[in-house]
C-alpha cells in the first residue's frame, strides 16, 4: 500500500515526463509539488527501494513498469471524477480539482471501470485532458497552444495546460472556454500578446503567458 503522498509523487513525474528526456529532474518534481527539493531527493530514494523509479544522477528520475501503472491509475481515478463532478453534479470546471484530488486515491478497478461506463466513456476530462483507457493508453493532444499560432490563424479550444482557479476563471471571462473558436488578430513584438476574436465577437487581448498554457487545434 503507498501512501496518497507517494501517490502524488508518481502522478507528478508522469506529468512531467517526455519521450525526448531520460528523466524527470528533482527540482522540477519540487516545483510542481511545491515542496523542497531535499525533500524530493528522500522520497525518490524511498520510491526506488520499492522499485516504483528509477534515478540516475543528472538525468533525474523515472517510473518503473509498476510505478507507471499506478501513476497513470491515479490520473485515470482524478480525470474520470472530474467528469462525473462536472456533468453529474453541475460543478464548474475551476471547482473540481482538489474534490478528484481526494478520490482520486480510491484505488478500485471494478468502481473506476464502472464510473467510466456510467459517463459513457469519455476521451477527456472537463479542462481537455485524456483520460486513459482501462489498459492504460493515453491518448495526448498533438495540438498546438495558442501561443503557437500566428496572425490571422483560427482555431478551437481543446484543453488548457494550467488548472488553477484563478487562470480558469480568467479564461471563463473572455469565453475562452473549451469549444471556443478564436482567430488570431495581432500580436505584439514587444510582449507577444495577442488580440484575439473568441466566436467572432470583437477582440479581446490576451497575455503571452496565459496564450501558452491554452491548447488550440486549428481549423
Amino acid at each position: 500500500m503507498n501512501s496518497f503522498t507517494e501517490e502524488n509523487y508518481l502522478k507528478a513525474i508522469f506529468k512531467l515526463s517526455s519521450p525526448k528526456a531520460d528523466g524527470v529532474s528533482t527540482n522540477a518534481i519540487a516545483e510542481e509539488l511545491q515542496t523542497k527539493a531535499s525533500s524530493v531527493t528522500d522520497m525518490i530514494k524511498k520510491l526506488s527501494d520499492k522499485k516504483l523509479v528509477k534515478y540516475k544522477k543528472y538525468k533525474g528520475a523515472s517510473l518503473t513498469k509498476q510505478g507507471k501503472e499506478i501513476a497513470v491509475s491515479i490520473v485515470r481515478n482524478h480525470r474520470l471524477w472530474e467528469v462525473f463532478l462536472v456533468e453529474k453534479l453541475n460543478f464548474k470546471w475551476d471547482e473540481v480539482h482538489d474534490f478528484a484530488e481526494e478520490l482520486e486515491h480510491i484505488i478500485s478497478i471494478e468502481l473506476t471501470n464502472r464510473l467510466d461506463a456510467f459517463l459513457e466513456f469519455p476521451k477527456y476530462d472537463p479542462h481537455g485532458d485524456p483520460i486513459p483507457d482501462k489498459n492504460g493508453n493515453v491518448y495526448n493532444h498533438k495540438d498546438e497552444t495558442l501561443a503557437d499560432l500566428k496572425i490571422g490563424a483560427e482555431g478551437v479550444v481543446v484543453g488548457v495546460k494550467e488548472h488553477s482557479k484563478s487562470y480558469l476563471n480568467y479564461l471563463e471571462s473572455l469565453n475562452l472556454v473549451l469549444g471556443a473558436e478564436v482567430t488570431i488578430n495581432d500580436i505584439v513584438d514587444f510582449d507577444q500578446s495577442m488580440s484575439i476574436s473568441v466566436n467572432g465577437k470583437k477582440s479581446v487581448n490576451i497575455s503571452h503567458q496565459a496564450s501558452k498554457n491554452l491548447i488550440i487545434k486549428k481549423l
